[in-house]
């Protein structure tokens, strides 16, 4: 488990928190009102009814969704200390197949999203330095901001490998830093336009959405809707921190957030109807209204915490795709853990996608302005998706009515919210959801493929292992044939009676028989609960014939060597083994013999060939086939890749294709035994 100090609520767990759940959300005072401001056209058509009625949607947003929704109810939906949409769905994934939709569409676009986040907030911050004279350089030269950008976030990419630990160590104490700038700033902003505090009141949020000086109509909340994309992160955090420490520091960080949108407003209010603003359009009213001579300093601390922000979302992204690896959701990918922080992974391969895809994004947009467009539309779709298994978590606590007033009532918020976004589509927002559908089509290839692949191999290949258990036990005492290995392990998926694809049983058996001293059939099971690690041991009455099954949870590592050696020696102490004892070694005594673990890798041949197969199944199982053979092989996987490993290549359909086509022409028979010469029959069909 997770250390306690910092699960329970403390002065360093409230600290750490600060630093690594709320720096998406956080940072979203640098764009939000910006993005509000040009939705309208310039500074100068701000009105204070338009502005005093988009911060109170700005402050109720926030209140529904992530106080209401996010902190007073999913925080207490969480498997085992974990959160996030994976986690969730793997609470409820019991009540009805359709869930799994759900869950592929939420994920997908979480992931897609996350994209954006260090694109858009480092951007922001930078951007600040083109209000300031001494780099007026930022202006002359547009492109000197995604250049810069560029660098910065390509220099925090390239460290993930190397492990953020001690660094991360300071994101509390920055965070705090910044929070409490922003609050302070805006509380020195409100005594401009007193009158921005009647945005408290839910009435003007409501009036604006229907008042002539507002431009956009309801379509405004696509830009409101930017305040409360760190919501979905601060879900899937808990794990990292505990819900004890979100509920202690949520209140801070709303205050300071509600404080600096109300600073930022007055700001907008005070200067909108001056000559030399009310044209402006490339202007950010959260630099603007920070004395001049400490904007530089607050813009090093708001690209520090971006870049917090942006750390979050790529430690989150590992978070999110090792939970679907383990939910079958996504191919195997090496995953490292690159310090002694247990909840530190690093995965390569989705490492340099994400830096790919976020530079992309930089270069393609350049201005923070142009990338709000595209932002925050995904991330709709995965709270709205989010808001329907948490109606299933409700329902399965008992409380029905509770369930159904959740579903149609925030159900019906994150609608409007997702229509309002939609208006993004044409401005940016077709590369998010363009992302999140190759995602979910990657995640839906991967899970059913595998499963119409195994209905097919049920069908064909399923044999008792009892049936052959005698044959077992005697090729294991075979003189005859010399020994393969001491410990023969198959990774195989073995039902409750004992069944066993038959290509394994082949394997042993058939090519080459392979003697052993114990043949092991390991079968793996990912199960809800994070961090399970279990086993049960099955001697199917035998001492050579073992099989086990390993029960371990979506966020635990697979490495089966280590278990393995763990399991064989209780065993052996438990005398339900021969000792395994070794001559020669530069250990002693050596109970433990040699392993040998036997890896099948299906491959398919071509699919033209079975015509009677549905389209979708051909779809589906080729397109897991092609996923494959690009990504690690089970022996990486499995962490065996400095162990003794046979690999083998298997059929996906044991019965072959037959073209009716194919005739014969003549078959030379062997001499006839009485006549003394050879026999030709000739086919039906005319011979040359």
């Amino acid at each position: 488990m997770k250390s306690q100090k910092v699960q329970q609520r403390s002065i360093f767990g409230m600290l750490i928190t600060l630093g690594v759940v709320y720096g998406d959300i956080g940072t979203s005072p640098l764009y939000v009102m910006n993005a509000i401001i040009n939705d309208n056209g310039s500074l100068g058509k701000a009105t204070p009814e338009y502005v005093i009625g988009c911060v109170s949607l700005i402050f109720w947003a926030l209140m529904l969704i992530t106080t209401i929704k996010y902190v007073l109810i999913a925080l207490r939906a969480d498997n085992h200390h974990e959160g996030g949409i994976f986690a969730l769905y793997a609470l409820v994934r019991h009540r009805a197949k359709w869930l799994i939709f759900i869950a592929l569409i939420g994920g997908a676009a979480l992931l897609a999203d996350g994209t954006l986040t260090p694109a858009v907030t480092v951007t922001s911050a930078v951007e600040g330095l083109r209000g300031i004279a001494s780099f007026t350089v930022f202006s002359q030269h547009p492109r000197l901001v995604p250049i810069t950008v560029s660098v910065i976030l390509l220099v925090l990419f390239m460290i993930q490998g190397f492990g953020t630990a001690v660094i991360g160590r300071s994101f509390g104490p920055i965070m705090l830093l910044w929070f409490s700038a922003i609050g302070v700033f805006g509380v020195l902003n409100i005594g401009q336009a007193p009158e921005i505090l009647k945005a408290f009141s839910p009435l003007y949020a409501l009036q604006v959405l229907f008042s002539p000086t507002n431009k956009m109509g309801i379509f405004i909340l696509g830009s409101v809707f930017l305040a409360t994309t760190g919501a979905e992160a601060l879900y899937s955090d808990m794990g990292h921190v505990g819900k004890a420490n979100i509920d202690a520091t949520w209140p801070f960080v709303y205050l300071t957030l509600t404080l600096n949108y109300l600073g930022q407003g007055a700001w907008i209010i005070g200067h909108y109807n001056h000559a030399p603003w009310q044209s402006a359009t490339n202007l950010n009213p959260f630099y603007e209204m920070i004395p001049v001579n400490l904007r530089i300093a607050m813009i090093v601390v708001a690209t520090l915490a971006a870049i917090i922000a942006s750390q979050a979302l790529i430690t989150g992204s590992y978070t999110l795709v090792d939970e679907a690896i383990g939910l079958k959701f996504l191919p195997r990918m090496l995953i490292r853990h690159p310090s002694n922080v247990r909840s530190q992974i690093y995965i390569g391969a989705i490492n340099w996608l994400l830096c790919a895809v976020t530079l992309g994004i930089v270069w393609i947009f350049q201005t923070s302005a142009r990338m709000e467009a595209a932002y925050g539309l995904a991330i709709t779709i995965t709270m709205l998706m989010t808001t329907i298994l948490l109606s299933q978590w409700i329902r399965m606590r008992g409380h029905r009515s509770l369930s159904l007033m959740l579903l149609v009532g925030f159900g019906l918020l994150e609608t409007v919210f997702l229509t309002a976004s939609l208006t993004k589509f044409i401005h940016g927002g077709y590369l998010t959801l363009g992302l999140t559908l190759a995602i979910f089509l990657i995640m839906v290839i991967w899970f059913f493929g595998n499963r119409r692949r195994l209905q097919y191999n049920q069908a064909n290949e399923q044999i008792c292992l009892l049936n052959y258990r005698q044959q077992l036990i005697q090729l294991s005492h075979d003189d005859r044939i010399p020994i393969f290995a001491t410990n023969l392990v198959y990774l195989a998926k073995i039902d409750r009676q004992h069944r066993v694809k038959r290509s394994i049983l082949y394997s042993i058996l058939d090519k080459r028989p392979k003697r052993a001293k114990v043949y092991w059939f390991i079968t793996i099971n990912e199960t809800n609960r994070p961090y399970d690690c279990n086993y049960s041991v099955d001697m199917l009455g035998t001492r050579n014939i073992v099989e086990v099954r390993l029960n371990l949870g979506f966020r635990k590592s697979q490495h089966v060597n280590l278990y393995l050696r763990q399991i064989v020696t209780t065993l052996i102490n438990n005398h339900s083994i021969d000792t395994q004892r070794s001559a020669y070694g530069t250990l002693h005594p050596r109970l433990v013999g040699d392993f040998k673990f036997v890896v099948q890798n299906q491959q398919v041949m071509d699919l033209a060939n079975y015509p009677a197969m549905p389209q979708l199944d051909r779809f589906l199982i080729g397109g897991r086939v092609l996923l494959q053979n690009i990504t690690p092989s089970p022996a990486i996987w499995y962490g065996l890749e400095f162990s003794d490993v046979l690999e083998e290549t298997t059929p996906l359909f044991t019965t072959p294709a037959t073209d009716p086509t194919l005739t014969s022409l003549t078959v030379r028979h062997a001499m006839h035994p009485q006549r003394g010469k050879p026999y030709h029959a000739k086919s039906s069909d005319n011979d040359d």
